[in-house]
């Protein structure tokens, strides 16, 4: 990755604690304080001091690179979790430790959240919803997983999404039935209304108190449970059956295709692997990888190059690249997350196999 350059005299205090750091007012300054040198380019790294807090802090606090040995990680590994690669892969191929390509995949996640919270659309939905769950699990498959997603009908930019534990199902032999019954009692049983409850809560972050907006579903029960978890929001809502073909004459087509990309692009997700991620949490920032890559960079059509997602909703004039997503860091102090969404970025996500999972502690990176 290229490295970004950085105005001279940043427009913020890096510290949250300063008053400065959500704003910076006129007439207050920050004091040059030397400078370091590095091995990585640029090898020249400016140094400053918050003439109100004091604190010291640097160029390179505000990029995306902040606290690497190698700046062009970031940069390579996101197009590598696009390529369907796997994380021992990718460390092979980078020459560094699987561990060190797992973590910066869980911070290319966090910073792609803020990035899509920053960026989305700020009113109430101007085109009809589709929504859609697409399965997967965690650990192993007595554990599966659903994330509900949200996509723009016309557009094509996705919303955001949520996700759930599901009981497994389906035909199984009795030895698999007997094992599944111990799981449950050694590990718990995931709960019946998840569904409908994460539904619920994807649709009121998406619809941003919209009074009312157009929902486009297969013919799931849980649904009209969720809509009516939303309380006095009127939802025109349009049920297509999932037995229609899915083609681009079906209502569901943009979720469709959705699917389709999370199985192409992602190794974690796909039918018969061992590359299936053992967390929740890990699935979903490697599906905001993707996410934001969908809104911003890539092209509504792979055969006409044409305009993204996001160009199509008017929030962008041309196609974004990759290092244009990891231009500048991100702060999860500047940048307010719905509740629901802060919890993928603190890494809060259970896996009920790793219960002592870690979460994430921000301490000098974000």
């Amino acid at each position: 990755m290229t490295n970004t350059i950085i105005p001279a005299a940043p427009s913020f205090c890096p510290n949250p604690k300063c008053p400065h750091h959500l704003n910076c007012p006129r007439g207050h300054r920050f004091v040059r304080d030397g400078w370091y040198r590095r091995d990585a380019e640029p090898t020249r790294i400016q140094r400053y001091r918050c003439s109100h807090c004091r604190r010291r802090f640097s160029q390179q606090t505000f990029r995306v690179s902040y606290w690497l040995r190698r700046p062009d990680l970031p940069g390579l590994i996101f197009r590598r979790l696009l390529g369907c690669s796997c994380y021992r892969q990718i460390a092979r191929e980078l020459g560094v430790s699987p561990s060190t390509v797992m973590n910066q995949a869980a911070r290319l996640g966090r910073h792609g959240l803020l990035f899509h919270q920053r960026q989305r659309p700020c009113g109430p939905p101007v085109e009809p919803l589709v929504l859609d769950g697409f399965v997967s699990f965690e650990y192993s498959q007595y554990h599966p997983t659903e994330f509900h997603v949200a996509i723009g009908a016309h557009s094509h930019f996705v919303y955001g999404f949520t996700d759930s534990e599901l009981r497994r199902s389906g035909r199984m032999t009795p030895g698999q039935k007997r094992r599944r019954a111990w799981l449950e009692r050694t590990w718990g049983r995931p709960d019946p209304r998840s569904r409908e409850r994460e539904v619920a809560a994807l649709l009121r972050i998406v619809a941003r108190a919209a009074p009312e907006f157009e929902l486009w579903t297969d013919e799931h029960t849980d649904y009209p449970r969720a809509l009516r978890r939303l309380g006095p929001v009127r939802v025109r809502h349009r049920v297509t059956s999932s037995r229609a073909a899915r083609t681009a004459r079906n209502p569901l087509f943009a979720v469709n295709l959705w699917d389709l990309l999370v199985r192409h692009s992602g190794a974690n997700h796909k039918r018969e692997t061992i590359a299936f991620s053992k967390r929740r949490q890990s699935a979903a920032e490697r599906m905001v990888v993707l996410m934001v890559w969908r809104n911003w960079v890539k092209s509504f059509s792979e055969r006409r190059r044409d305009g993204s997602p996001a160009m199509r909703l008017g929030l962008a004039t041309r196609r974004w690249t990759i290092e244009d997503l990891l231009d500048e860091r991100l702060f999860p102090s500047r940048i307010e997350l719905p509740e629901r969404w802060a919890e993928y970025y603190w890494r809060r996500i259970r896996t009920r196999r790793i219960p002592n999972a870690t979460e994430h502690r921000r301490r000098y990176a974000a």
